[in-house]
Formats: C-alpha cells, structure tokens, sequence
C-alpha cells in the first residue's frame, strides 16, 4: 500500500478532482495550502496506482509547480481503506494477469540509483573484483560466494533493460557508461593480480568458467528474470543481485586472471561465457519488463519504447544466437 501527496495549483482542482472522482472507492482527502496550492493525500489502490498517477501526470502537465510524492505505508486503518482492500480482494479471482505492483516511477527511482558511478560503487568493484580472483585462484567457494555479495553488477545491467523497455536513452547511456566503466575497472583489478602471483591453473573455480554449455544460458535467463521480477514488484533485489552476480563476476575474473597469466586460449574461453551470461541476462530482463507491462505514460513515448524494444530483442537474439551455435559446435 502507498500514500500519495499531490500539491497543485487551485486552478488544476477541477480537473484533479475529476481524476479522483472516477475511482468511488478511493480513499482521498483535499485541504488547501499557502499560496493558492491544494495538497492531497490518496491512499493508492494496489491494482490500478500506475494508472491514477498517469492520469493525474496528463491533467497536471499544462500546469506548472505541482508536485506529486509517493511512499510507502505500513498500515492504513479505517472504513473506507477496508473497503477498498475488500474490493481488491473480490475482484483478485478475476484478474486475467498479475499487475506490475511497483509504480513505473518507483521503478526508475530504484534503477536509476544503480547508474550512478560514486567512490561506493568504484570501491565495491574494486573489492570484489579482488576478493573473486584470490578466491577463484585459491579455490574457495565461500571467498567466491563473499564477492559476489558485494559485487555492485546487478545495477547498471537492470538500467539498461528498463531504459530498453520504456525507451528511456539517457538512462540507457547512463547504464552503458556505469557498466562498462564497473566491467573495466574489476578487469583491471583482475588482471593484475593475474599478472602479478602465480595463477593456479588447476583451481576448479577458475577451469569452471571456461566451461561453457546451454546450461549457463538457462542460468543467466534465470537471473535476468528474477532481477527484473524482484524490482518490478517493488521487492527487495538482495538475493537476486547475488545471482546476477553468479553469472557476470566469476566469468569476468576468470577472463582477466587468466589473460593476466598468459592464457589466451582459457581467457577467449571465458570471455565467451561472460558475453553469453550478460547477454541472456539483459534479454531476460527486458523480457520480464515488457510482460509485466512496464510502458512509458505518453502515446510517443509508447510508440518509442516500442522501437527500443524491438531493436534490442533483434540485436541481443541475434548474439545469443550467434553465441549458441559457436556453444554447440564447440561441445561436439
């Protein structure tokens, strides 16, 4: 459940309350405010919220000043509010679709933190890619485990599939930049500690990645899916951001240490499963955005995010694809 706090000049009450008044069992209420401002507050029904904040954003654009803040709410308690939960729980055994519960807004809240490229983000890559090669080369599964909860990889990736799915450019820069700016600094790191101790070239957790089968397509789908699940239901990514971890941060060490040591052929071998894993995770992903309905709110922006769509599916299919066929031919 979420609250809404709704400021808007006192020409826009007309038309706001308009927008209100189409949901009977809303719970809303309407004072003013100084300087000729109204505030409202709106308890959010959990099925249709995205659609109420679109058709309040369309009534208020020819307006300006108003703001629209929206957070989350424990409990609410009364008689209108338990007519509204009733409501919901009536019409549940007729819904032909699971609805996106997370706002679209809220959605690019949270993933757009994940493009920022802060001393955070630069330490924690810089760590993990540490803790992950000495770990691999070592053969610890727990060190390994240790760095992929720490590793910042899921951010940027999840960016860049939403931006994908709502057409957002700017965001999908931002994403590109943070993400190849992450992949190059643990690769550096990587690379490094490769070049510098002896690289066990029997460490089970380093010949792992180069081992590549449809089996590590089917896991990076996995992770891709249940990241942009997890997000888009407004749920906590944690766990799943470990699992994106799996596929992307051992892959990426292993591709450094090896080339670090002198390894070409191990090196390539790696480099093809992290390109299969980050491939699949980002088409999982978009995947996921597009069946749980993640549209922007304007008609051009619909028929834009469509496009991006549809040219991101063409260009990852085709290297997933690509990557496929080059999987089986090297398996037979």
């Amino acid at each position: 459940m979420r609250m809404m706090f709704l400021s808007y000049p006192a020409d826009a009450r007309q038309s706001v309350s308009a927008v209100l008044e189409e949901w009977d069992a809303l719970d809303w209420s309407v004072q003013d405010s100084a300087d000729d401002y109204m505030d409202v507050r709106v308890v959010l029904p959990e099925t249709d919220g995205q659609s109420l904040v679109d058709a309040l954003q369309s009534r208020l654009t020819p307006y300006e000043g108003w703001r629209l803040v929206i957070v989350p709410v424990e409990a609410c308690i009364g008689p209108k509010t338990k007519d509204i939960v009733d409501e919901a729980k009536d019409d549940e055994p007729e819904k032909k679709a699971d609805p996106v519960i997370a706002l679209r807004e809220e959605i690019y809240q949270d993933v757009a933190e994940g493009t920022k490229i802060d001393s955070v983000f630069l330490v924690l890559t810089l760590l993990s890619a540490i803790v992950a090669a000495l770990g691999m080369n070592g053969d610890s599964v727990a060190v390994v485990v240790g760095a992929m909860v720490i590793a910042p990889l899921l951010g940027p990736l999840l960016a860049f599939s939403f931006a994908s799915a709502i057409g957002d450019v700017e965001l999908m820069v931002k994403a590109t930049r943070t993400a190849i700016t992450g992949l190059a600094l643990g690769f550096l790191t990587a690379f490094l500690i490769g070049f510098v101790i002896p690289v066990n070239l029997t460490s089970p957790e380093l010949l792992d990645r180069t081992h590549v089968g449809l089996d590590s397509v089917v896991l990076a789908l996995a992770s891709g899916g249940a990241a942009a699940l997890s997000v888009s239901r407004g749920l906590s990514t944690t766990l799943v951001g470990v699992m994106v971890a799996v596929a992307l941060l051992p892959p990426s060490v292993a591709v450094a240490v090896y080339l670090g040591a002198g390894e070409i052929g191990l090196s390539l071998r790696a480099a093809v499963l992290l390109a299969t894993n980050i491939i699949c995770v980002n088409i999982a992903s978009l995947l996921v955005f597009a069946i749980r309905g993640v549209r922007p709110r304007t008609w051009l922006e619909k028929r834009s995010a469509k496009r991006s769509r549809q040219i991101n599916f063409a260009v990852w299919g085709v290297l997933l694809a690509a990557l496929i066929g080059l999987i089986l031919l090297v398996m037979g």
